[in-house]
């Protein structure tokens, strides 16, 4: 897990709380942030396995970019004019989003390269249509907005919400804490947005998360961020969890941190983010990096990112050479550490194409001694989104 030392850091709305429920504070993309609390990170990760941890994400970035020109008076053709506009940025399909949908997808640059990944949603309400909701990284997200903004010139306008906390509910039982808080929020779907109020604030709820479990992102007018949390940690499944085991659920689950296992020299394709861009997309490109996103799906990518199990107890840390069974460096690990729902070490990285199978023997060089692995499918845990029956 990265963490910035250099500059002022910035606090959360949440700062105060954090230190009030005992959380050791961490430098974290310019921010203090808690990495964990009394209970401590493998407690914390088990917990929000279980019952349901509540996550202070508030340092990421969150924005609406609305569109403006003339288009915007025609109801129908509003959320096309808006999707075009992304569209030009990112290879996923924002078209095809239905109201209330979000995606996963990527800013790309030139060279087919992940700028940053994001998460884009499409408001439920009519007033919302011929608008996006955008939440981006936190190391990442002033270079992000000032992309955005360079590139959509006065076609449409990003509104940054510096305002608004950003709070993560994961695990089997959050359903049932938010219920209580916010009902209604039970009858959502994976991957949507809804809008809901407490008095005259109001909440933009997410089901989603970056943990493999079922859960909600809530975003919160900061004056009532603070209350909000305290309302969700009052209830005795949830326990506040830091960004400790935030990086071991999402290691687990086999997704992907910004910085570490993608970055600007690094395509979608690579990374094993095919699923992330629609047939629409790929045939028709119209993004940045196209072509070589385009050259990658046809021959396939030199490398790709694998998960990796290993046979003993030594966990694997990023930056270990990846090495083929006669020796030769075939790759980096990006991400690697223990698994406390596998009892058990587990990593990612890139290797050559000739050596990404499930199920070859690899080796990976930790400590000077080479530690026997095999490429694994992710994730390494069965991922319990929630799925409509």
């Amino acid at each position: 897990m990265a963490q910035d030392t250099t500059g002022p850091l910035r606090r959360t709305p949440l700062y105060d709380l954090h230190r009030e429920l005992g959380a050791k504070m961490v430098p974290f993309a310019g921010y203090e942030m808690p990495v964990n609390y009394p209970l401590g990170i493998l407690k914390e990760h088990l917990h929000t396995r279980e019952k349901a941890g509540l996550f202070d994400v508030s340092h990421m970035g969150q924005a609406f970019l609305f569109g403006w020109n003339g288009v915007q008076k025609d109801l129908d053709h509003r959320h096309p004019y808006i999707a075009s506009v992304i569209e030009h940025l990112v290879p996923g399909d924002i078209l095809n989003l239905k109201p209330g949908q979000m995606r996963y997808t990527q800013l790309l640059n030139d060279a087919g390269g992940i700028m940053d990944d994001l998460m884009i949603t499409r408001p439920e309400d009519e007033p919302g249509q011929g608008s996006l909701f955008l939440v981006v990284n936190a190391a990442t997200k002033a270079e992000d907005f000032e992309h955005i903004e360079r590139h959509i010139h006065d076609n449409a306008v990003l509104s940054r919400k510096p305002d608004r906390a950003l709070l993560a509910l994961q695990g089997p039982r959050a359903v049932d804490v938010l219920e209580t808080v916010l009902p209604g929020v039970a009858a959502m779907a994976f991957m949507h947005m809804r809008w809901f109020s407490i008095g005259t604030q109001q909440l933009i709820v997410t089901r989603s998360g970056y943990t493999g479990e079922d859960g909600f992102e809530i975003s919160v007018p900061e004056a009532i961020a603070t209350d909000f949390a305290r309302t969700l940690l009052r209830h005795p499944d949830t326990a506040a969890i830091g960004l400790g085991a935030r990086d071991s659920l999402r290691l687990e689950a086999g997704l992907c941190l910004y910085g570490h296992d993608i970055d600007q020299q690094t395509t979608p394709i690579e990374a094993a983010l095919t699923w992330s861009i629609s047939k629409r997309r790929r045939e028709a490109g119209g993004f940045p990096g196209a072509a070589k996103v385009q050259a990658d799906l046809a021959a396939g990518p030199a490398r790709q990112r694998v998960g990796l199990r290993f046979d003993g107890r030594l966990p694997a840390r990023e930056g270990a050479d990846i090495v083929s069974p006669q020796g030769a460096v075939i790759g980096k690990v990006t991400s690697g550490g223990f698994a406390p729902s596998l009892n058990a070490p587990v990593a990612m990285g890139y290797v050559d194409r000739a050596h990404a199978k499930d199920g070859t023997e690899i080796g990976v060089i930790v400590r000077g001694q080479t530690l026997t692995a095999r490429v694994s499918a992710m994730p390494f845990v069965p991922k319990r989104f929630h799925k409509p029956s």
